[in-house]
């Protein structure tokens, strides 16, 4: 049988909890003094959660990495996203390489043909 005490915690934690989801969501600010105010709890209580102060440290080290203001999480890049614009960067300076060394075959030829023929002149 859950005691109103446990109730009351596992209230209490969810409420946390879904302020830290929503904090992050919107790309808000995510610190310790935010959340209790938020969750209304009070910071000593968030400091004795290790998994929710572990989240709240993550987020505001996540936040505070980036210059500027944070993003909220969907537009935050992944690591696959990331390497995929590697990928296409990479591409495209191949193609761009390979267009240069065209451009210079042809510039190239120019250049001869214009001599060869101020040359018989």
């Amino acid at each position: 049988m859950i005691t109103a005490a446990q109730r009351r915690h596992e209230t209490t934690r969810a409420k946390a909890t879904q302020t830290l989801r929503d904090l992050d969501r919107e790309g808000g600010a995510v610190t310790f003094q935010l959340v209790a105010q938020e969750a209304k709890v009070s910071r000593s209580w968030l400091y004795t959660q290790p998994d929710i102060c572990a989240e709240i440290r993550r987020l505001r080290d996540l936040q505070c990495g980036s210059a500027g203001s944070p993003l909220p999480a969907p537009q935050r890049s992944t690591e696959a996203s990331l390497l995929r614009r590697l990928e296409v960067a990479n591409a495209r300076n191949r193609d761009l390489t390979t267009e240069n060394q065209r451009l210079r075959k042809q510039l190239e030829h120019a250049l001869g043909r214009l001599r060869a023929s101020t040359a018989e002149r």
